[in-house]
């Protein structure tokens, strides 16, 4: 029986590269798949992994109808075993639905890969639902970590360094801190559309992953760096801590 099956975690966790190591197993028994991504870091119609793995896949946009997708192949005799659906937190939860059609009635495996929630903790709407309709959801067990060294479990968004809560759901930024840190000249984004001059548009902005504990404090790698040695307030009042 074919199933939907989520894959999700944290940035950093292999979701990516899993996604494509999938594929290649699938590929390698004899199966044919057809492998989609939405909003890849190395641009579009692209899966690619931060290990330096890569492969050319078909772009989800929002008015992509997964079914109808599907019905057309098969109308023309393209052979469809499975699909490889890679960052899937940005598909609608229409789209949701239809990879969950195109299981049930055309016996298709759907492999899903992506974040659970954004830099707010809130869930992406795909996420959400899949967590509702998927047969199966697999937490990835390569552990992202904070930069304390504690399992990371948040994604936070950063500006120039600094952790933001407020802002669009979806903003494509890059993982790697800035060549000039604090440089706030240049916004690294990828995917974004931007040409290849370094053009001023304000903050850079980044994705760290973080634990709990530093989510909540909104402490970043760069906020604990500037922070080193200095006197940094307690997240409580120790007088009161005494009584």
């Amino acid at each position: 029986m074919a199933e939907l099956v989520f894959f999700s975690g944290t940035m950093d966790c292999g979701k990516s590269t899993l996604a494509l190591q999938m594929d290649h197993n699938h590929s390698a028994r004899g199966r044919a798949g057809l492998l989609f991504s939405s909003h890849d870091r190395a641009g579009e119609s692209t899966i690619s992994s931060r290990l330096g793995l890569m492969t050319q896949a078909i772009e989800v946009r929002p008015d992509t109808n997964f079914w109808e997708e599907l019905v057309r192949r098969r109308t023309h005799g393209t052979r469809v075993d499975y699909l490889i659906c890679d960052e899937a937190q940005f598909y609608t939860p229409e789209q949701i639905e239809q990879l969950a059609r195109v299981v049930d009635d055309m016996d298709i495996d759907v492999f899903a890969f992506g974040i659970t929630s954004d830099f707010r903790t809130r869930l992406f709407p795909g996420s959400h639902r899949l967590i509702e309709l998927a047969d199966r959801t697999q937490v990835l067990q390569v552990e992202a970590l904070c930069w304390c060294g504690r399992r990371a479990t948040h994604n936070a968004r950063t500006a120039d360094g600094i952790m933001v809560v407020e802002g669009e759901q979806m903003v494509v930024g890059d993982v790697e801190p800035p060549a000039v840190e604090g440089d706030p000249g240049q916004a690294q984004l990828t995917g974004g559309g931007l040409d290849e001059l370094d053009v001023p548009v304000g903050p850079v902005i980044g994705y760290e992953t973080l634990c709990r504990r530093h989510h909540m404090r909104r402490v970043t790698a760069h906020t604990a760096r500037r922070h080193a040695g200095s006197d940094v307030p307690l997240p409580f009042d120790p007088a009161a801590a005494r009584l």
